[in-house]
């Protein structure tokens, strides 16, 4: 019960569930990528990353200087349904469509260049 509760808790703010839409959307992103997407500091995103690792949503891998945040792939039967619906539901929203055309125009592979 305690997983899942920490799973809804953290789908309750709007910007950590457009970092997920965008991770939906994306294999793998770094911070500078959700920052210029989200158009938000730092210091939001990396906290906001934080609070979705520590519930089990997202995993981080370095690769040379960079920190890369993926969707975590879970054997959990709840977070597979969860996730299913938020791509659902999340690739419809008006604000997570303006978040990926950000993301998009900042040209794949150079955006923390």
């Amino acid at each position: 019960m305690k997983q899942a509760t920490r799973l809804f808790k953290s789908l309750a703010d709007e910007t950590r569930l457009r970092i997920l839409a965008l991770l939906l959307a994306e294999e793998k992103l770094c911070v500078c990528d959700l920052m210029a997407a989200l158009e938000l500091p730092q210091s939001t995103v990396s906290r906001h990353l934080a609070q979705l690792k520590n519930a089990g949503w997202v995993d981080d891998r370095r690769e040379g200087v960079w920190v890369y945040y993926s969707l975590v792939a879970t054997d959990s039967p709840l977070r597979r349904e969860l996730q299913a619906i938020l791509a659902q539901h999340l690739a419809t929203e008006p604000v997570a469509s303006a978040d990926r055309q950000r993301l998009n125009g900042f040209g794949q592979g150079n955006r923390c260049a």
